[in-house]
């Protein structure tokens, strides 16, 4: 593995950001695109496990994965330090477009995002339409829905009585950094009437939402609401996969098909 560590600025202070670069095992051409991996609420770049390298190899791309401010082993909240209703807008207006310019990454990616990660990557490619060339959003969130505050509100009961904090705190340096980063927003009385409906028109690339049926942090009105505000467009097409037996993460309930259909899609696509 080839982990390291990168500072920018962020919040008026300067950030570290654990992130990792991939190589397919087949090699790449010199103008193949990044695939970039945009984690889960309480993700980190370990918790994508191995399906980074996995999807890499089977689609001949290069990949980045990294992890968050506030998560895995990048720098955590500060003590003081309370994300806005906003914090998914600035992820993507602020962190993501730093991260890339630190790295030198100056040709369009492609954006793998999952839940919070998908919605970053909606937001991104909405508004730096220049720099993306394809995204796929696993269970992203458009809206906010009672259905997934259920969830959400159960996270909360499990950290504070179960053993879930530490299995957390394998992967973040500041697991309680994680945690409550993510649920305090998700929770605050203000957010049920967080959308992102309206910037979905302005995304000009090819777009894969998936789905898993089952899933109990969002409905699959997540997903067709993205095809009804966004609808196909010539050379900018927006498909839809609902994988049934799946929940929160197809990538590890259903990562053959999930490989599969990604496959095909960015081999269409690109």
């Amino acid at each position: 593995m080839s982990i390291a560590f990168i500072e920018i600025p962020w919040r008026e202070r300067t950030v570290r950001v654990e992130h990792e670069f991939l190589q397919p095992a087949t090699g790449v051409a010199a103008d193949a695109p990044l695939l970039v991996f945009l984690h889960e609420g309480l993700g980190s770049r370990s918790m994508w496990r191995d399906f980074p390298q996995r999807l890499c190899d089977a689609v001949g791309l290069p990949g980045l994965v990294y992890s968050r401010p506030g998560y895995g082993r990048s720098t955590p909240r500060a003590a003081d330090e309370r994300w806005g209703l906003d914090f998914m807008h600035r992820q993507a207006d602020e962190v993501l477009p730093a991260l890339l310019d630190a790295l030198d990454v100056s040709r369009p990616v492609w954006l793998f995002g999952h839940s919070d990660g998908g919605s970053i990557a909606l937001l991104h490619a909405a508004h730096h339409p220049t720099r993306v060339a394809g995204a796929v959003v696993l269970a992203p969130h458009i809206l906010v829905e009672e259905f997934g505050l259920v969830s959400i509100r159960q996270a909360r009961t499990a950290y504070e009585t179960t053993d879930l904090r530490s299995r957390l705190a394998r992967h973040h340096d500041d697991v309680d950094s994680a945690f409550w980063g993510w649920n305090d927003i998700w929770l605050h009385p203000d957010f049920p009437g967080w959308t992102i409906e309206a910037e979905l028109p302005a995304i000009a690339c090819p777009l894969l939402a998936v789905q898993g049926v089952d899933d109990p942090y969002g409905t699959l009105e997540q997903i067709r609401g993205i095809a009804r505000a966004r609808p196909s467009r010539p050379g900018a097409p927006t498909e839809l996969l609902e994988l049934p037996a799946c929940g929160h993460d197809p990538q590890r309930d259903q990562p053959a098909a999930l490989i599969a259909a990604v496959t095909a899609f960015i081999g269409r696509h690109r």
